[in-house]
C-alpha cells in the first residue's frame, strides 16, 4: 500500500475511532461496596501507606506500569515544528505500541513548552504520577539538554527515543552485520551521515560498546566534523554535544563531505535527509569490500537497498517495514521500559541499553542470520520479554532498581504482562467491542 493511501486511511480511521487509545478499569465494580474500597472511605488507608513510604506508590497505584509520552511538538516525524496539538497523534501511536508490544500503560501528553527550561519544569511536575518518561519529537539541540537534565534530576527512568531508541536498535543490527561480514567493532571505520539527535546518540553508544571513536566520522550540513573546523567555537556555544563529538571523532582530521569520508569505510549509518539519491551508488563504491550500509531516513531511505548492493554493499538496512532489515525503535523502547518498570528503576543506564541491544541481536542470531535478516521484526513478540529481562537484570545488578529482579524472574513476568496485553486486544476485537472497519471486516 502506498504512502498516500496509508495517510488517507490514517485520517479516516482516526476520525472513526476518535483516537487510538482509551482507559478501562482493571478492578471489579459490582456495587457501592466496591466503590467504598476503591474510592472513599477505603482509599484513605492507601494514601496513608504512601505517606509513610512514598515508594509504595509503585506498588499501591498504577504508577508502577504507567509512563508519560511527552512532547512539545518541535520536531515531529520529519514534519518539523508543528506544535503540540499536531504532535499528539504521534504520541497516541507511541502509546499504542507501548501497550501492545510492552504491556506498558502510556499516557500521551503534548505540552505547550517550547523552551528547554519550561519543558523541564513540566516534566518535573509530572514525576509523582509516573514510573517513567518517554521524551519524543523535541528539536535538537534542546533534546540533549532536556534529557541530560531530567536523567540527572528525576528519580524515575527518562528516555528520549529519537536518541536512545535509534542508537540501541542500530547497535543491535550492527552487531549482527559485523558478524556476517567478519569485522571487529574496534577496527571498523564508521561514517555517520547526519549529526542530529539520532546519530550523535548512536556515536556515543557505539563508543561505549567498544567502537573506536577516532575511527568514526560524522557529517552534518556543513560537511565532515573535525576538531579544526572553522565553526567549532560557534558549536561550543550553541551545541555542546556536537562540539564534544567533533573533538573525539575523526582522528585523522579527514575534511570534505560524504565522498571523502566514505573512502575505505566499513560502515555507513545514514540518519539524514529522505532520499533517494542522498547517498549515490558511486559513493558506496568508495567503501571497503562487503560494506555495511544503514539508510535509515523515512519514508524513503537515502539510497535504495538494491542500488547499494549493486555498488558492493553486503548488508543493507533501512527504517521501512516493507524492506528487509528494518531498524526500528519499536524493537527497543517497549522492552526497555518493561524491564525498567518491573524493577522500579531510578534511571536507564547505557550498560542496560547495550545489554538490551545485545539480547535483541542474539534473538536474531538464534533464528539464523543472513544478509536479509540481521534483526528481528516487530511481529516476533517473544523477543520483547527477553530484552526486558536483560535490561531489568542489568539495572538490578547496577543498584539502579528499587526492586531487584533476575533475568529468569523478569522473563516470566514480562512474558505474562505482554501476552496479557495482546490477549485483551484480541478478545476486544473478537467480541467486536473494538470494531474492525467495515472495509476490512
Amino acid at each position: 500500500m502506498d504512502q498516500v493511501k496509508l495517510g488517507e486511511l490514517a485520517v479516516k480511521y482516526s476520525r472513526l475511532y476518535g483516537g487510538k487509545i482509551e482507559v478501562h478499569p482493571k478492578v471489579p465494580v459490582r456495587g457501592l461496596q466496591d466503590f467504598s474500597i476503591w474510592y472513599t472511605p477505603g482509599v484513605a488507608e492507601v494514601c496513608k501507606a504512601i505517606v509513610k513510604n512514598r515508594d509504595e506508590a509503585f506498588s499501591l497505584t498504577n504508577r508502577w506500569n504507567t509512563i508519560a509520552v511527552l512532547t512539545n511538538g518541535t520536531r515531529v516525524l520529519g514534519l518539523g515544528n508543528i506544535g503540540p496539538e499536531a504532535g499528539l497523534p504521534v504520541m497516541e501511536g507511541k502509546a499504542l505500541i507501548f501497550k501492545y508490544l510492552g504491556g506498558v500503560d502510556a499516557i500521551p501528553l503534548a505540552v505547550r513548552a517550547e523552551s528547554p527550561e519550561q519543558f523541564i519544569q513540566v516534566a518535573k511536575a509530572l514525576e509523582p504520577s509516573f514510573g517513567g518518561l518517554n521524551l519524543e519529537d523535541i528539536q535538537s539541540p534542546d533534546c540533549f539538554y532536556i534529557l541530560e537534565r531530567l536523567m540527572s534530576d528525576l528519580e524515575i527512568p527518562v528516555w528520549h527515543d529519537d536518541q536512545l531508541g535509534t542508537a540501541a536498535a542500530t547497535l543491535a543490527a550492527l552487531i549482527n552485520a559485523l558478524k556476517l561480514t567478519g569485522r571487529s567493532p574496534r577496527e571498523c571505520r564508521v561514517v555517520l551521515l547526519g549529526a542530529g539527535a539520532a546519530n550523535i546518540a548512536t556515536a556515543v553508544l557505539l563508543e561505549k560498546y567498544c567502537f573506536d571513536p577516532g575511527k568514526m566520522i560524522l557529517i552534518d550540513r556543513n560537511g565532515i566534523l573535525h576538531s579544526e573546523r572553522e565553526d567549532m567555537d560557534s558549536l561550543m556555544l550553541k551545541n555542546r554535544w556536537k562540539y564534544e563529538i567533533a573533538l573525539k571523532t575523526n582522528r585523522d582530521k579527514v575534511k570534505g563531505g560524504l565522498r571523502e569520508a566514505l573512502v575505505g569505510a566499513d560502515v555507513l549509518i545514514a540518519a539524514s535527509t529522505p532520499g533517494p539519491g542522498v547517498v549515490k551508488p558511486e559513493d558506496v563504491e568508495l567503501m571497503e569490500k562487503d560494506a555495511i550500509v544503514f539508510a535509515l531516513a523515512n519514508p524513503v531511505p537515502e539510497i535504495w537497498p538494491w542500488e547499494a548492493k549493486r555498488a558492493g554493499a553486503a548488508i543493507v538496512a533501512t527504517g521501512r517495514s516493507d524492506l528487509p532489515n528494518q531498524v526500528n525503535n519499536s524493537l527497543i523502547f517497549p522492552s526497555v521500559f518493561r524491564g525498567a518498570l518491573d524493577c522500579s528503576a531510578r534511571r536507564i543506564s547505557y550498560e542496560a541499553m547495550i545489554r538490551g541491544a545485545e539480547e535483541l541481536a542474539r534473538c536474531a542470531e538464534e533464528k539464523g542470520l543472513s544478509p536479509d535478516y540481521i534483526i528481528p521484526t516487530m511481529e516476533e513478540w517473544t523477543v520483547y520479554p527477553r530484552v526486558a529481562a536483560a535490561v531489568a537484570q542489568t539495572l538490578s545488578r547496577q543498584g539502579l532498581a528499587r526492586r531487584k529482579i533476575s533475568y529468569e524472574e523478569e522473563l516470566e513476568r514480562a512474558s505474562e504482562i505482554i501476552s496479557r496485553s495482546r490477549r485483551i486486544l484480541s478478545a476486544l476485537v473478537d467480541s467486536r467491542i473494538v470494531e474492525v472497519p467495515a472495509s476490512e471486516g
